[in-house]
């Protein structure tokens, strides 16, 4: 597939805010006309999720508030890289923490970008199968609950509008090619 080439180059980038999960820039960039522009850039270490499934044809989903929408939601689970960390290595210790599933065959299901119009957050997406469970090692501000639902009801789940979370969406679907 041809694309023209287009480009941005960045003038100027000032940093509005330095958060613990999120920096917020504002860019000054010249456009590929030669015209000046603004980008609120919200810039993210970059996540991971995985979907794990049980010897049952069951996927591991977790029940969550999520603040910004007010509500309970159920998704696969799913944790932020820390500075420097394998994408791999923070899945497996995600699902640990979260379910207490240590997992085997973990598989690469590809890498997403959240919303590219304002954010660098990346998504890294894995499968794996359920191999043992141990104890839950949430955060202190982390309150979730592990779902289990049979991969079929999950699938209609998020064909019938009742999955809303897009990383939790593309990995069913994406999964369901390979189940």
């Amino acid at each position: 597939m041809d694309f023209m080439d287009f480009y941005e180059k960045t003038v100027e980038s000032k940093k509005i805010f330095h958060g613990r999960i999120l920096d917020l820039n504002l860019d000054t960039v010249c456009l590929t006309n030669g015209k000046i522009s603004t980008r609120e850039i919200v810039e993210h270490q970059g996540a991971v999720c995985v979907a794990a499934l049980t010897s049952n044809k069951e996927i591991v989903l977790v029940k969550q508030y999520r603040h910004t929408l007010s509500k309970c939601i159920l998704e696969i689970p799913a944790g932020k890289l820390e500075k420097g960390e394998i994408p791999l290595s923070a899945a497996k210790r995600e699902l640990l923490e979260e379910t207490g599933i240590k997992g085997k065959d973990f598989k690469s299901l590809g890498y997403i970008y959240v919303s590219p119009g304002y954010s660098n957050e990346i998504i890294y997406l894995y499968s794996c199968h359920v191999d043992s469970k141990a104890d839950m090692k949430l955060d202190e501000d982390e309150f979730l609950e592990p779902v289990y639902v049979k991969f079929d009801t999950a699938l209609k789940m998020v064909i019938n509008d009742e999955i809303h979370d897009a990383k939790t969406q593309i990995c069913i679907l994406k999964l369901n090619k390979f189940i």
